[in-house]
């Protein structure tokens, strides 16, 4: 016969997209096949530099379909569901009718952007403290902060109108490529992402319409609402030998399916690095958040599925603080008439610091600050002569990024609401096995790994 039937998994993350291929085997789901691809999507902010931070949507979608291409086609062939998830929080924008073109590609149909803005992304930082705290107080238990998508939209707005009117569709990247795959009208959101972009109500699983026409919103760029795990509709086409008329389930976000990934008991906490890094437990069964947000709380509660709960600690600050150190060193020693790759100093320090088993030096890495405290920077303290090496700096850098996320949710709050284990995952804990050993050192409890196509793994499964 054809052999079993596949589903897809995608994720569109922050640096890199991932696909994963699953099936379902006498044992319960395997993972077939998978597949990475760089995005190298950065791309300058003309309306919001130095602050903004945005993607070229052509070339995350170039690095989809080179990750599709890879992935054998007799598999693709029996793909019967699409699960897709994406970085959480930002914002494209793209004309309905205009959104993509379909074209032959090596290995069947493709789509490439056309009339799509860049995707202003999470990190982005043009919403100013100030400028957030001028805008109407959301309906909401999340906070508002830079880089949702509903501030993201004010922002414009305010500085740039003219911009939004070049569109008439709006929702988070893996939103867009659901469209585009489905052929969709109006964009389809699950709650996931719409608790992510501000101004939602997860209890009436609304968004905040009256409050945000009043301030003169342009809310006819609102996607419509749907519950994580519905289907969102149906492949229009064949797209690289995936049949025409494969179930494509609702986007969801990143940081959902690398916790659906692993999560199996309640007991259980998940500890995900990758860009960004979370720390978070699951909430009792029934539990509903708090009708206001605490905004000097750290801990924000994630819509989950089945109405769940997550209670999370999502910190600013993960592998993209760990990119920058290797980015400085580099410069550094470009500056001394050195060319050194990027590439081949993140082993490098790695080795160095496996060398270090302790460091007295203390680093706080927050360089992007923390949304419930935006303007904190980093600082390192306890700097003697015999610690300077890239090996203590390193160690203390990777200890400094887990102590980060502990003192947002500590362990010993852990320990009472009766976390026994700790499931690590993520691109960044995955390839720094002094991270790991940052982990194992700090929490007191069992650490096991997953894998780095986790939220790719994740999304599939849900389907």
């Amino acid at each position: 016969g054809p052999g079993p039937s596949c589903v897809l998994g995608i994720d569109l993350g922050t640096t890199s997209v991932k696909a994963a291929l699953v099936t379902g085997t006498e044992r319960g789901l395997a993972l077939a096949q998978s597949c990475c691809r760089e995005t190298q999507a950065h791309s300058e902010s003309l309306a919001a530099a130095p602050q903004g931070m945005e993607q070229d949507v052509q070339k995350i979608i170039k690095a989809l379909n080179e990750c599709l291409a890879a992935l054998p086609q007799q598999q693709l062939q029996r793909v019967t569901h699409i699960g897709i998830s994406g970085q959480m929080h930002g914002v494209v924008f793209w004309k309905s009718d205009k959104g993509c073109k379909w074209s032959e590609s090596g290995t069947g149909p493709a789509f490439e952007p056309e009339q799509v803005s860049p995707l202003v992304t999470w990190q982005d930082g043009r919403c100013s403290p100030t400028f957030l705290t001028s805008l109407p107080l959301p309906q909401s238990h999340v906070s508002l902060a830079t880089g949702f998508g509903c501030a993201t939209i004010y922002w414009y707005l305010k500085n740039s109108p003219d911009f939004l009117k070049a569109y008439d569709a709006a929702g988070t990247i893996q939103d867009y490529v659901v469209a585009m795959l489905c052929d969709l009208k109006k964009p389809l959101m699950s709650v996931q992402n719409a608790a992510s972009w501000g101004y939602f109500n997860c209890r009436s699983k609304s968004w905040n319409t009256d409050i945000l026409k009043k301030s003169g919103f342009p809310v006819h760029l609102l996607p419509e609402v749907g519950d994580p795990g519905s289907i969102a509709g149906r492949t229009t086409c064949a797209w690289h030998g995936i049949p025409k008329g494969a179930k494509v389930g609702i986007a969801l976000g990143d940081f959902q399916c690398s916790v659906y990934s692993c999560l199996t008991e309640r007991t259980d906490a998940v500890l995900n690095i990758s860009t960004s890094a979370q720390l978070t437990i699951s909430m009792p069964l029934g539990f509903q958040p708090p009708e206001a947000p605490d905004p000097s709380s750290a801990v924000t509660y994630f819509p989950y599925f089945s109405g769940d709960y997550l209670a999370v600690a999502a910190s600013l600050n993960g592998g993209n603080v760990l990119a920058t150190f290797v980015g400085m060193v580099a410069q550094w020693a470009q500056e001394l008439g050195f060319q050194v790759q990027e590439s081949a100093i993140y082993p490098r320090i790695i080795q160095a610091a496996l060398a270090q088993k302790h460091s007295q030096l203390s680093v706080h890495p927050t360089l992007f600050g923390e949304r419930h405290l935006p303007e904190l920077l980093a600082s390192v303290s306890g700097i003697g002569a015999s610690e300077l090496s890239l090996g203590h700096v390193t160690r203390a850098l990777c200890r400094g990024l887990v102590e980060n996320l502990c003192s947002m949710l500590p362990v010993q709050q852990l320990g009472e609401m009766g976390v026994r284990r700790v499931l690590g995952s993520g691109s960044a804990l995955a390839r720094n096995e002094v991270l790991r050993q940052e982990v194992e050192r700090i929490f007191p409890f069992p650490v096991v790994y997953g894998k780095d196509v986790d939220a790719a793994v994740g999304a599939a499964m849900v389907m």
